[in-house]
């Protein structure tokens, strides 16, 4: 008889009606007929039902039969489909070499190949399977069921119980897939458990007497474990643990807390055990609201052996800032869109002493400041608004809070949108407030041999008086304000010969009210070069006006050759203004950094920021040139020179922080610069970078780049050689080089590797060595980090191991450990 026959379909779901007898239903004519008849449709316990999953079905959906046979037992009142058995109900699909329906029994038989698909994806497969008709109660044996989510279950019977109750005997759960070319392969990771029980209305899962398997091989031993079912995103329970170690903290654990309050909050509490300081407590409150979320985490520990921050290294005894009865921090975070222009948010870490976050291991550990801020932002089509308050906390032990400065910045730019004489029009502010307890200072070589050439180590300046020749200000004590305005508009004109020409003009204000304190040991400021006026203790308000106007020219060649094409591109910028006024009297905080090169030699004012402003009549000239090569790649290259025309050179007259000076752009004609690049292939690039001296020619400045990805192979190198910069406390040639690779094994293993080497102290001062492997079920990263830098140029390395593991639906745990100081100078 065919499986598609209407006389099976409609004699099979017949019988299962209550009160009808067999000939009734061998005579009916309709296959997948309505609810009331059809094999064992009852609203409350209907085939297609997910026996994992007690969902309510749809009284009103149409069941479908289709068999090879049917086989009737009237003293036993049952009714069985024989032979490639499939079941259609509600969305769910059933396949079985056997269905039986006993209505004495009130059950459900299915045996043979078994496998049931539910509306929402799950899908089980078993032997046997057998369930009363209101799906409340039953067992599988030899059962697997694969879920949605990609988690498998397998055990030898599960039974029901209440309706949301599933236990597994002698079962296993994973989130790995099945090994495909050998799925009887056990899986990447799996828990094997005497018991398994499944609680649908708690959304958990509970393993008793259970080992942690990989590849088969048990690695781990729990008489009681849970965890959340697979289709639970959050849920209340205890998270992976927390290993970490060091010197001054021993061992310690911390096992997390997470309480999931509502759908739009959580706590997350975590109690640490630290062997040699005691409780460690940790937490974490997270909030989502209408339009924004924030954090609040806290963390703190009262010290049970704080001699152990006190450190003695030859016959030198010193005091770490970890050495105080109570420690902790204070972190929230926060972002809140006000409307579709505007966004609110922080940042925020307060701290008991600057090296509590790293000892406890509670910060990245290549992060060395922690910023925090408050800020209001505002984003239009044509304009863009900021203002924002930052406080530094330096984290390293030669860090001086006092000498951190405390800011505020407001910035707004604005492009209008009316052209004024065709061009664009750009407005710009800028108003900065800050305040700092202490001068910071920087040693530097002396400049003549009247004090002798002897350099003074970075960061310090111990000279019993010094003056600026000795020791740079890099942050003046006192407080600070700087309102800063800038109007420009440029157009550019294409004539008929393809000559572009950019008119530009502007018009720059800076406003300064400027209180410096007294410097610690009577810091002669004096006069040290030509011209300067240096910073001065006490209070003076400042203004300076800066217009500008100027012509940018270029003019394109294009040359297309059989051997592919060239474009070289000579161009010349003249700006004419006046000098800067008050250079020095200014303090310089925002634009200290400087470094002449193909990227702002086309730049009206080549400082970083605000505090300085170019000024002199400028004329800069330079030529690009690139070749696209047939099967050859690209080759690029930029050289060129900045002229002082006329007027005072701003780069000739430092400032408290001698910027400017030994830049390259200090003599009226600047060094050269020149940047060649060649990349044969999307996948490899070259490019280096050179300052010459303009007068002798001898390279002040090289830098090379270079990047390459072969098939799974990546590497990276950047290589620098800077000659020596005394007047900006640099008196010695800096050499370096820096490597970064990786290698994937295969789509899942994969290593890394990083090391700096510092040729001028002929060591290596950083490494790193990783070894990672992600899938879709389990994440491993394995990191050996080595740093001599850390904790300034004299102190040892510190080396650190991190293990962190992740298990897909379970959570992520790890460890690290420290070997060294964090903390010692």
């Amino acid at each position: 008889m065919p499986a598609t026959a209407l006389v099976l379909g409609i004699a099979l779901a017949a019988t299962a009606l209550a009160g009808a007898t067999p000939a009734a239903a061998q005579n009916s004519g309709v296959v997948g007929s309505t609810n009331s008849g059809t094999f064992g449709a009852q609203p409350s316990g209907a085939f297609g039902a997910n026996v994992l999953n007690a969902r309510k079905l749809d009284p009103n959906q149409k069941m479908l039969v289709t068999a090879d046979q049917l086989e009737y037992d009237y003293q036993k009142d049952t009714v069985a489909a024989v032979g490639t058995v499939q079941i259609y109900y509600d969305g769910s699909t059933l396949e079985a070499n056997r269905v039986v329906l006993d209505r004495k029994a009130n059950t459900m038989f299915a045996q043979g190949n078994v496998r049931l698909k539910d509306k929402d994806g799950k899908i089980v497969t078993a032997e046997t399977l057998q369930l009363t008709q209101d799906f409340k109660q039953g067992f599988i044996d030899s059962l697997r069921l694969d879920t949605p989510d990609k988690t498998h279950f397998s055990a030898a019977r599960a039974d029901r119980t209440e309706g949301n109750v599933t236990v597994f005997q002698n079962g296993t759960y994973t989130a790995c897939e099945p090994c495909k070319d050998d799925p009887s392969k056990p899986p990447l990771w799996q828990i094997k458990a005497k018991k398994i029980i499944h609680n649908e209305d708690q959304q958990m899962i509970y393993y008793q007497d259970a080992w942690v398997e990989f590849f088969g091989m048990p690695v781990a031993y729990f008489p009681y474990l849970s965890s959340p079912d697979p289709t639970v995103k959050r849920k209340t329970g205890f998270l992976m643990p927390e290993f970490f170690s060091s010197t001054q903290i021993g061992q310690a654990v911390a096992l997390p807390f997470f309480w999931n309050i509502a759908p739009d909050r959580d706590l997350t509490l975590t109690p640490g055990f630290v062997t040699q300081q005691g409780l460690l407590m940790q937490g974490e409150w997270r909030q989502r609201l209408a339009n924004g979320s924030y954090t609040i985490s806290a963390a703190g520990i009262s010290q049970e052996n704080k001699q152990d921050f006190i450190t003695t290294s030859n016959g030198v005894t010193e005091v770490l800032p970890g050495y105080r009865d109570n420690r902790g921090a204070i972190q929230s975070t926060g972002a809140f869109a006000l409307n579709q222009f505007w966004t609110f948010g922080w940042d925020a870490t307060v701290a008991s002493d600057r090296t509590f976050l790293r000892d406890y291991n509670l910060i990245g550990d290549t992060v060395t400041t922690k910023t925090s801020t408050a800020y209001l932002t505002g984003q239009g089509d044509r304009s863009y608004f900021d203002v924002r308050g930052l406080y530094f906390l330096g984290l390293a032990v030669t860090d001086d809070q006092d000498r951190q400065p405390v800011v505020g910045t407001l910035n707004y730019n604005k492009v209008f949108e009316k052209s004024f004489w065709g061009g664009e029009t750009t407005f710009k502010t800028n108003f900065t407030s800050l305040t700092r307890q202490e001068a910071d200072f920087i040693g530097m070589s002396a400049v003549d041999s009247s004090i002798g050439a002897v350099g003074i180590p970075t960061g310090a300046c111990t000279i019993a008086n010094p003056t600026s020749r000795e020791c740079l200000l890099r942050g003046a004590p006192g407080d600070y304000t700087r309102l800063s305005a800038d109007l420009s508009w440029r157009k550019t004109i294409t004539d008929s010969l393809g000559q572009q020409w950019t008119p530009f003009a502007s018009a720059r204000v800076d406003v300064a009210s400027v209180n410096v304190s007294q410097l610690p040991f009577n810091y002669a400021y004096g006069p040290t070069f030509p011209g300067q006026n240096p910073l001065q203790p006490g209070s003076d308000d400042l203004i300076r006006a800066m217009p500008a106007v100027g012509l940018d020219y270029k003019y394109p060649f294009i040359s297309a050759e059989s051997w592919g094409t060239q474009t070289i591109e000579p161009r010349a910028q003249v700006i004419i203004r006046p000098n800067e006024a008050d250079i020095g009297k200014f303090p310089n905080e925002d634009a200290q950094s400087l470094v002449f090169d193909d990227t702002n030699l086309f730049e009206m004012n080549k400082y970083s920021g605000y505090d300085r402003v170019e000024g002199g009549s400028r004329l800069n000239l330079g030529v690009t040139y690139s070749a696209a090569i047939n099967g050859a790649g690209l080759f690029t290259a930029v050289v060129g020179q900045s002229y002082n025309l006329f007027g005072k050179n701003s780069y000739a007259y430092g400032d408290m922080a001698n910027t400017g000076l030994e830049s390259g752009l200090e003599t009226s004609a600047s060094d050269y610069i020149a940047k060649f690049g060649y990349s044969p292939t999307k996948n490899l690039e070259i490019v280096t970078r050179f300052r010459f001296d303009e007068s002798s020619f001898s390279m002040q400045r090289f830098e090379l780049q270079g990047r390459a990805e072969i098939d799974r192979f990546n590497v990276a190198v950047t290589y620098g050689r800077y000659e020596p910069q005394p007047l900006l406390g640099f008196y010695d040639t800096r050499e370096g080089i820096y490597t970064n690779a990786s290698y994937k094994f295969n789509d899942n293993w994969a290593v890394r590797g990083a090391v700096r080497y510092d040729f001028a102290g002929g060591e290596v001062d950083y490494t790193l060595l990783g070894l990672s492997y992600i899938d879709d079920c389990f994440t491993l990263a394995l990191n050996y980090i080595s740093d001599y830098t850390l904790n300034g140029p004299s102190a040892p390395p510190v080396s650190k191991v991190m293990f962190r593991i992740g298990l897909r639906t379970l959570g992520e745990g790890g460890f690290s450990t420290s070997f060294g100081s964090e903390n010692s100078q």
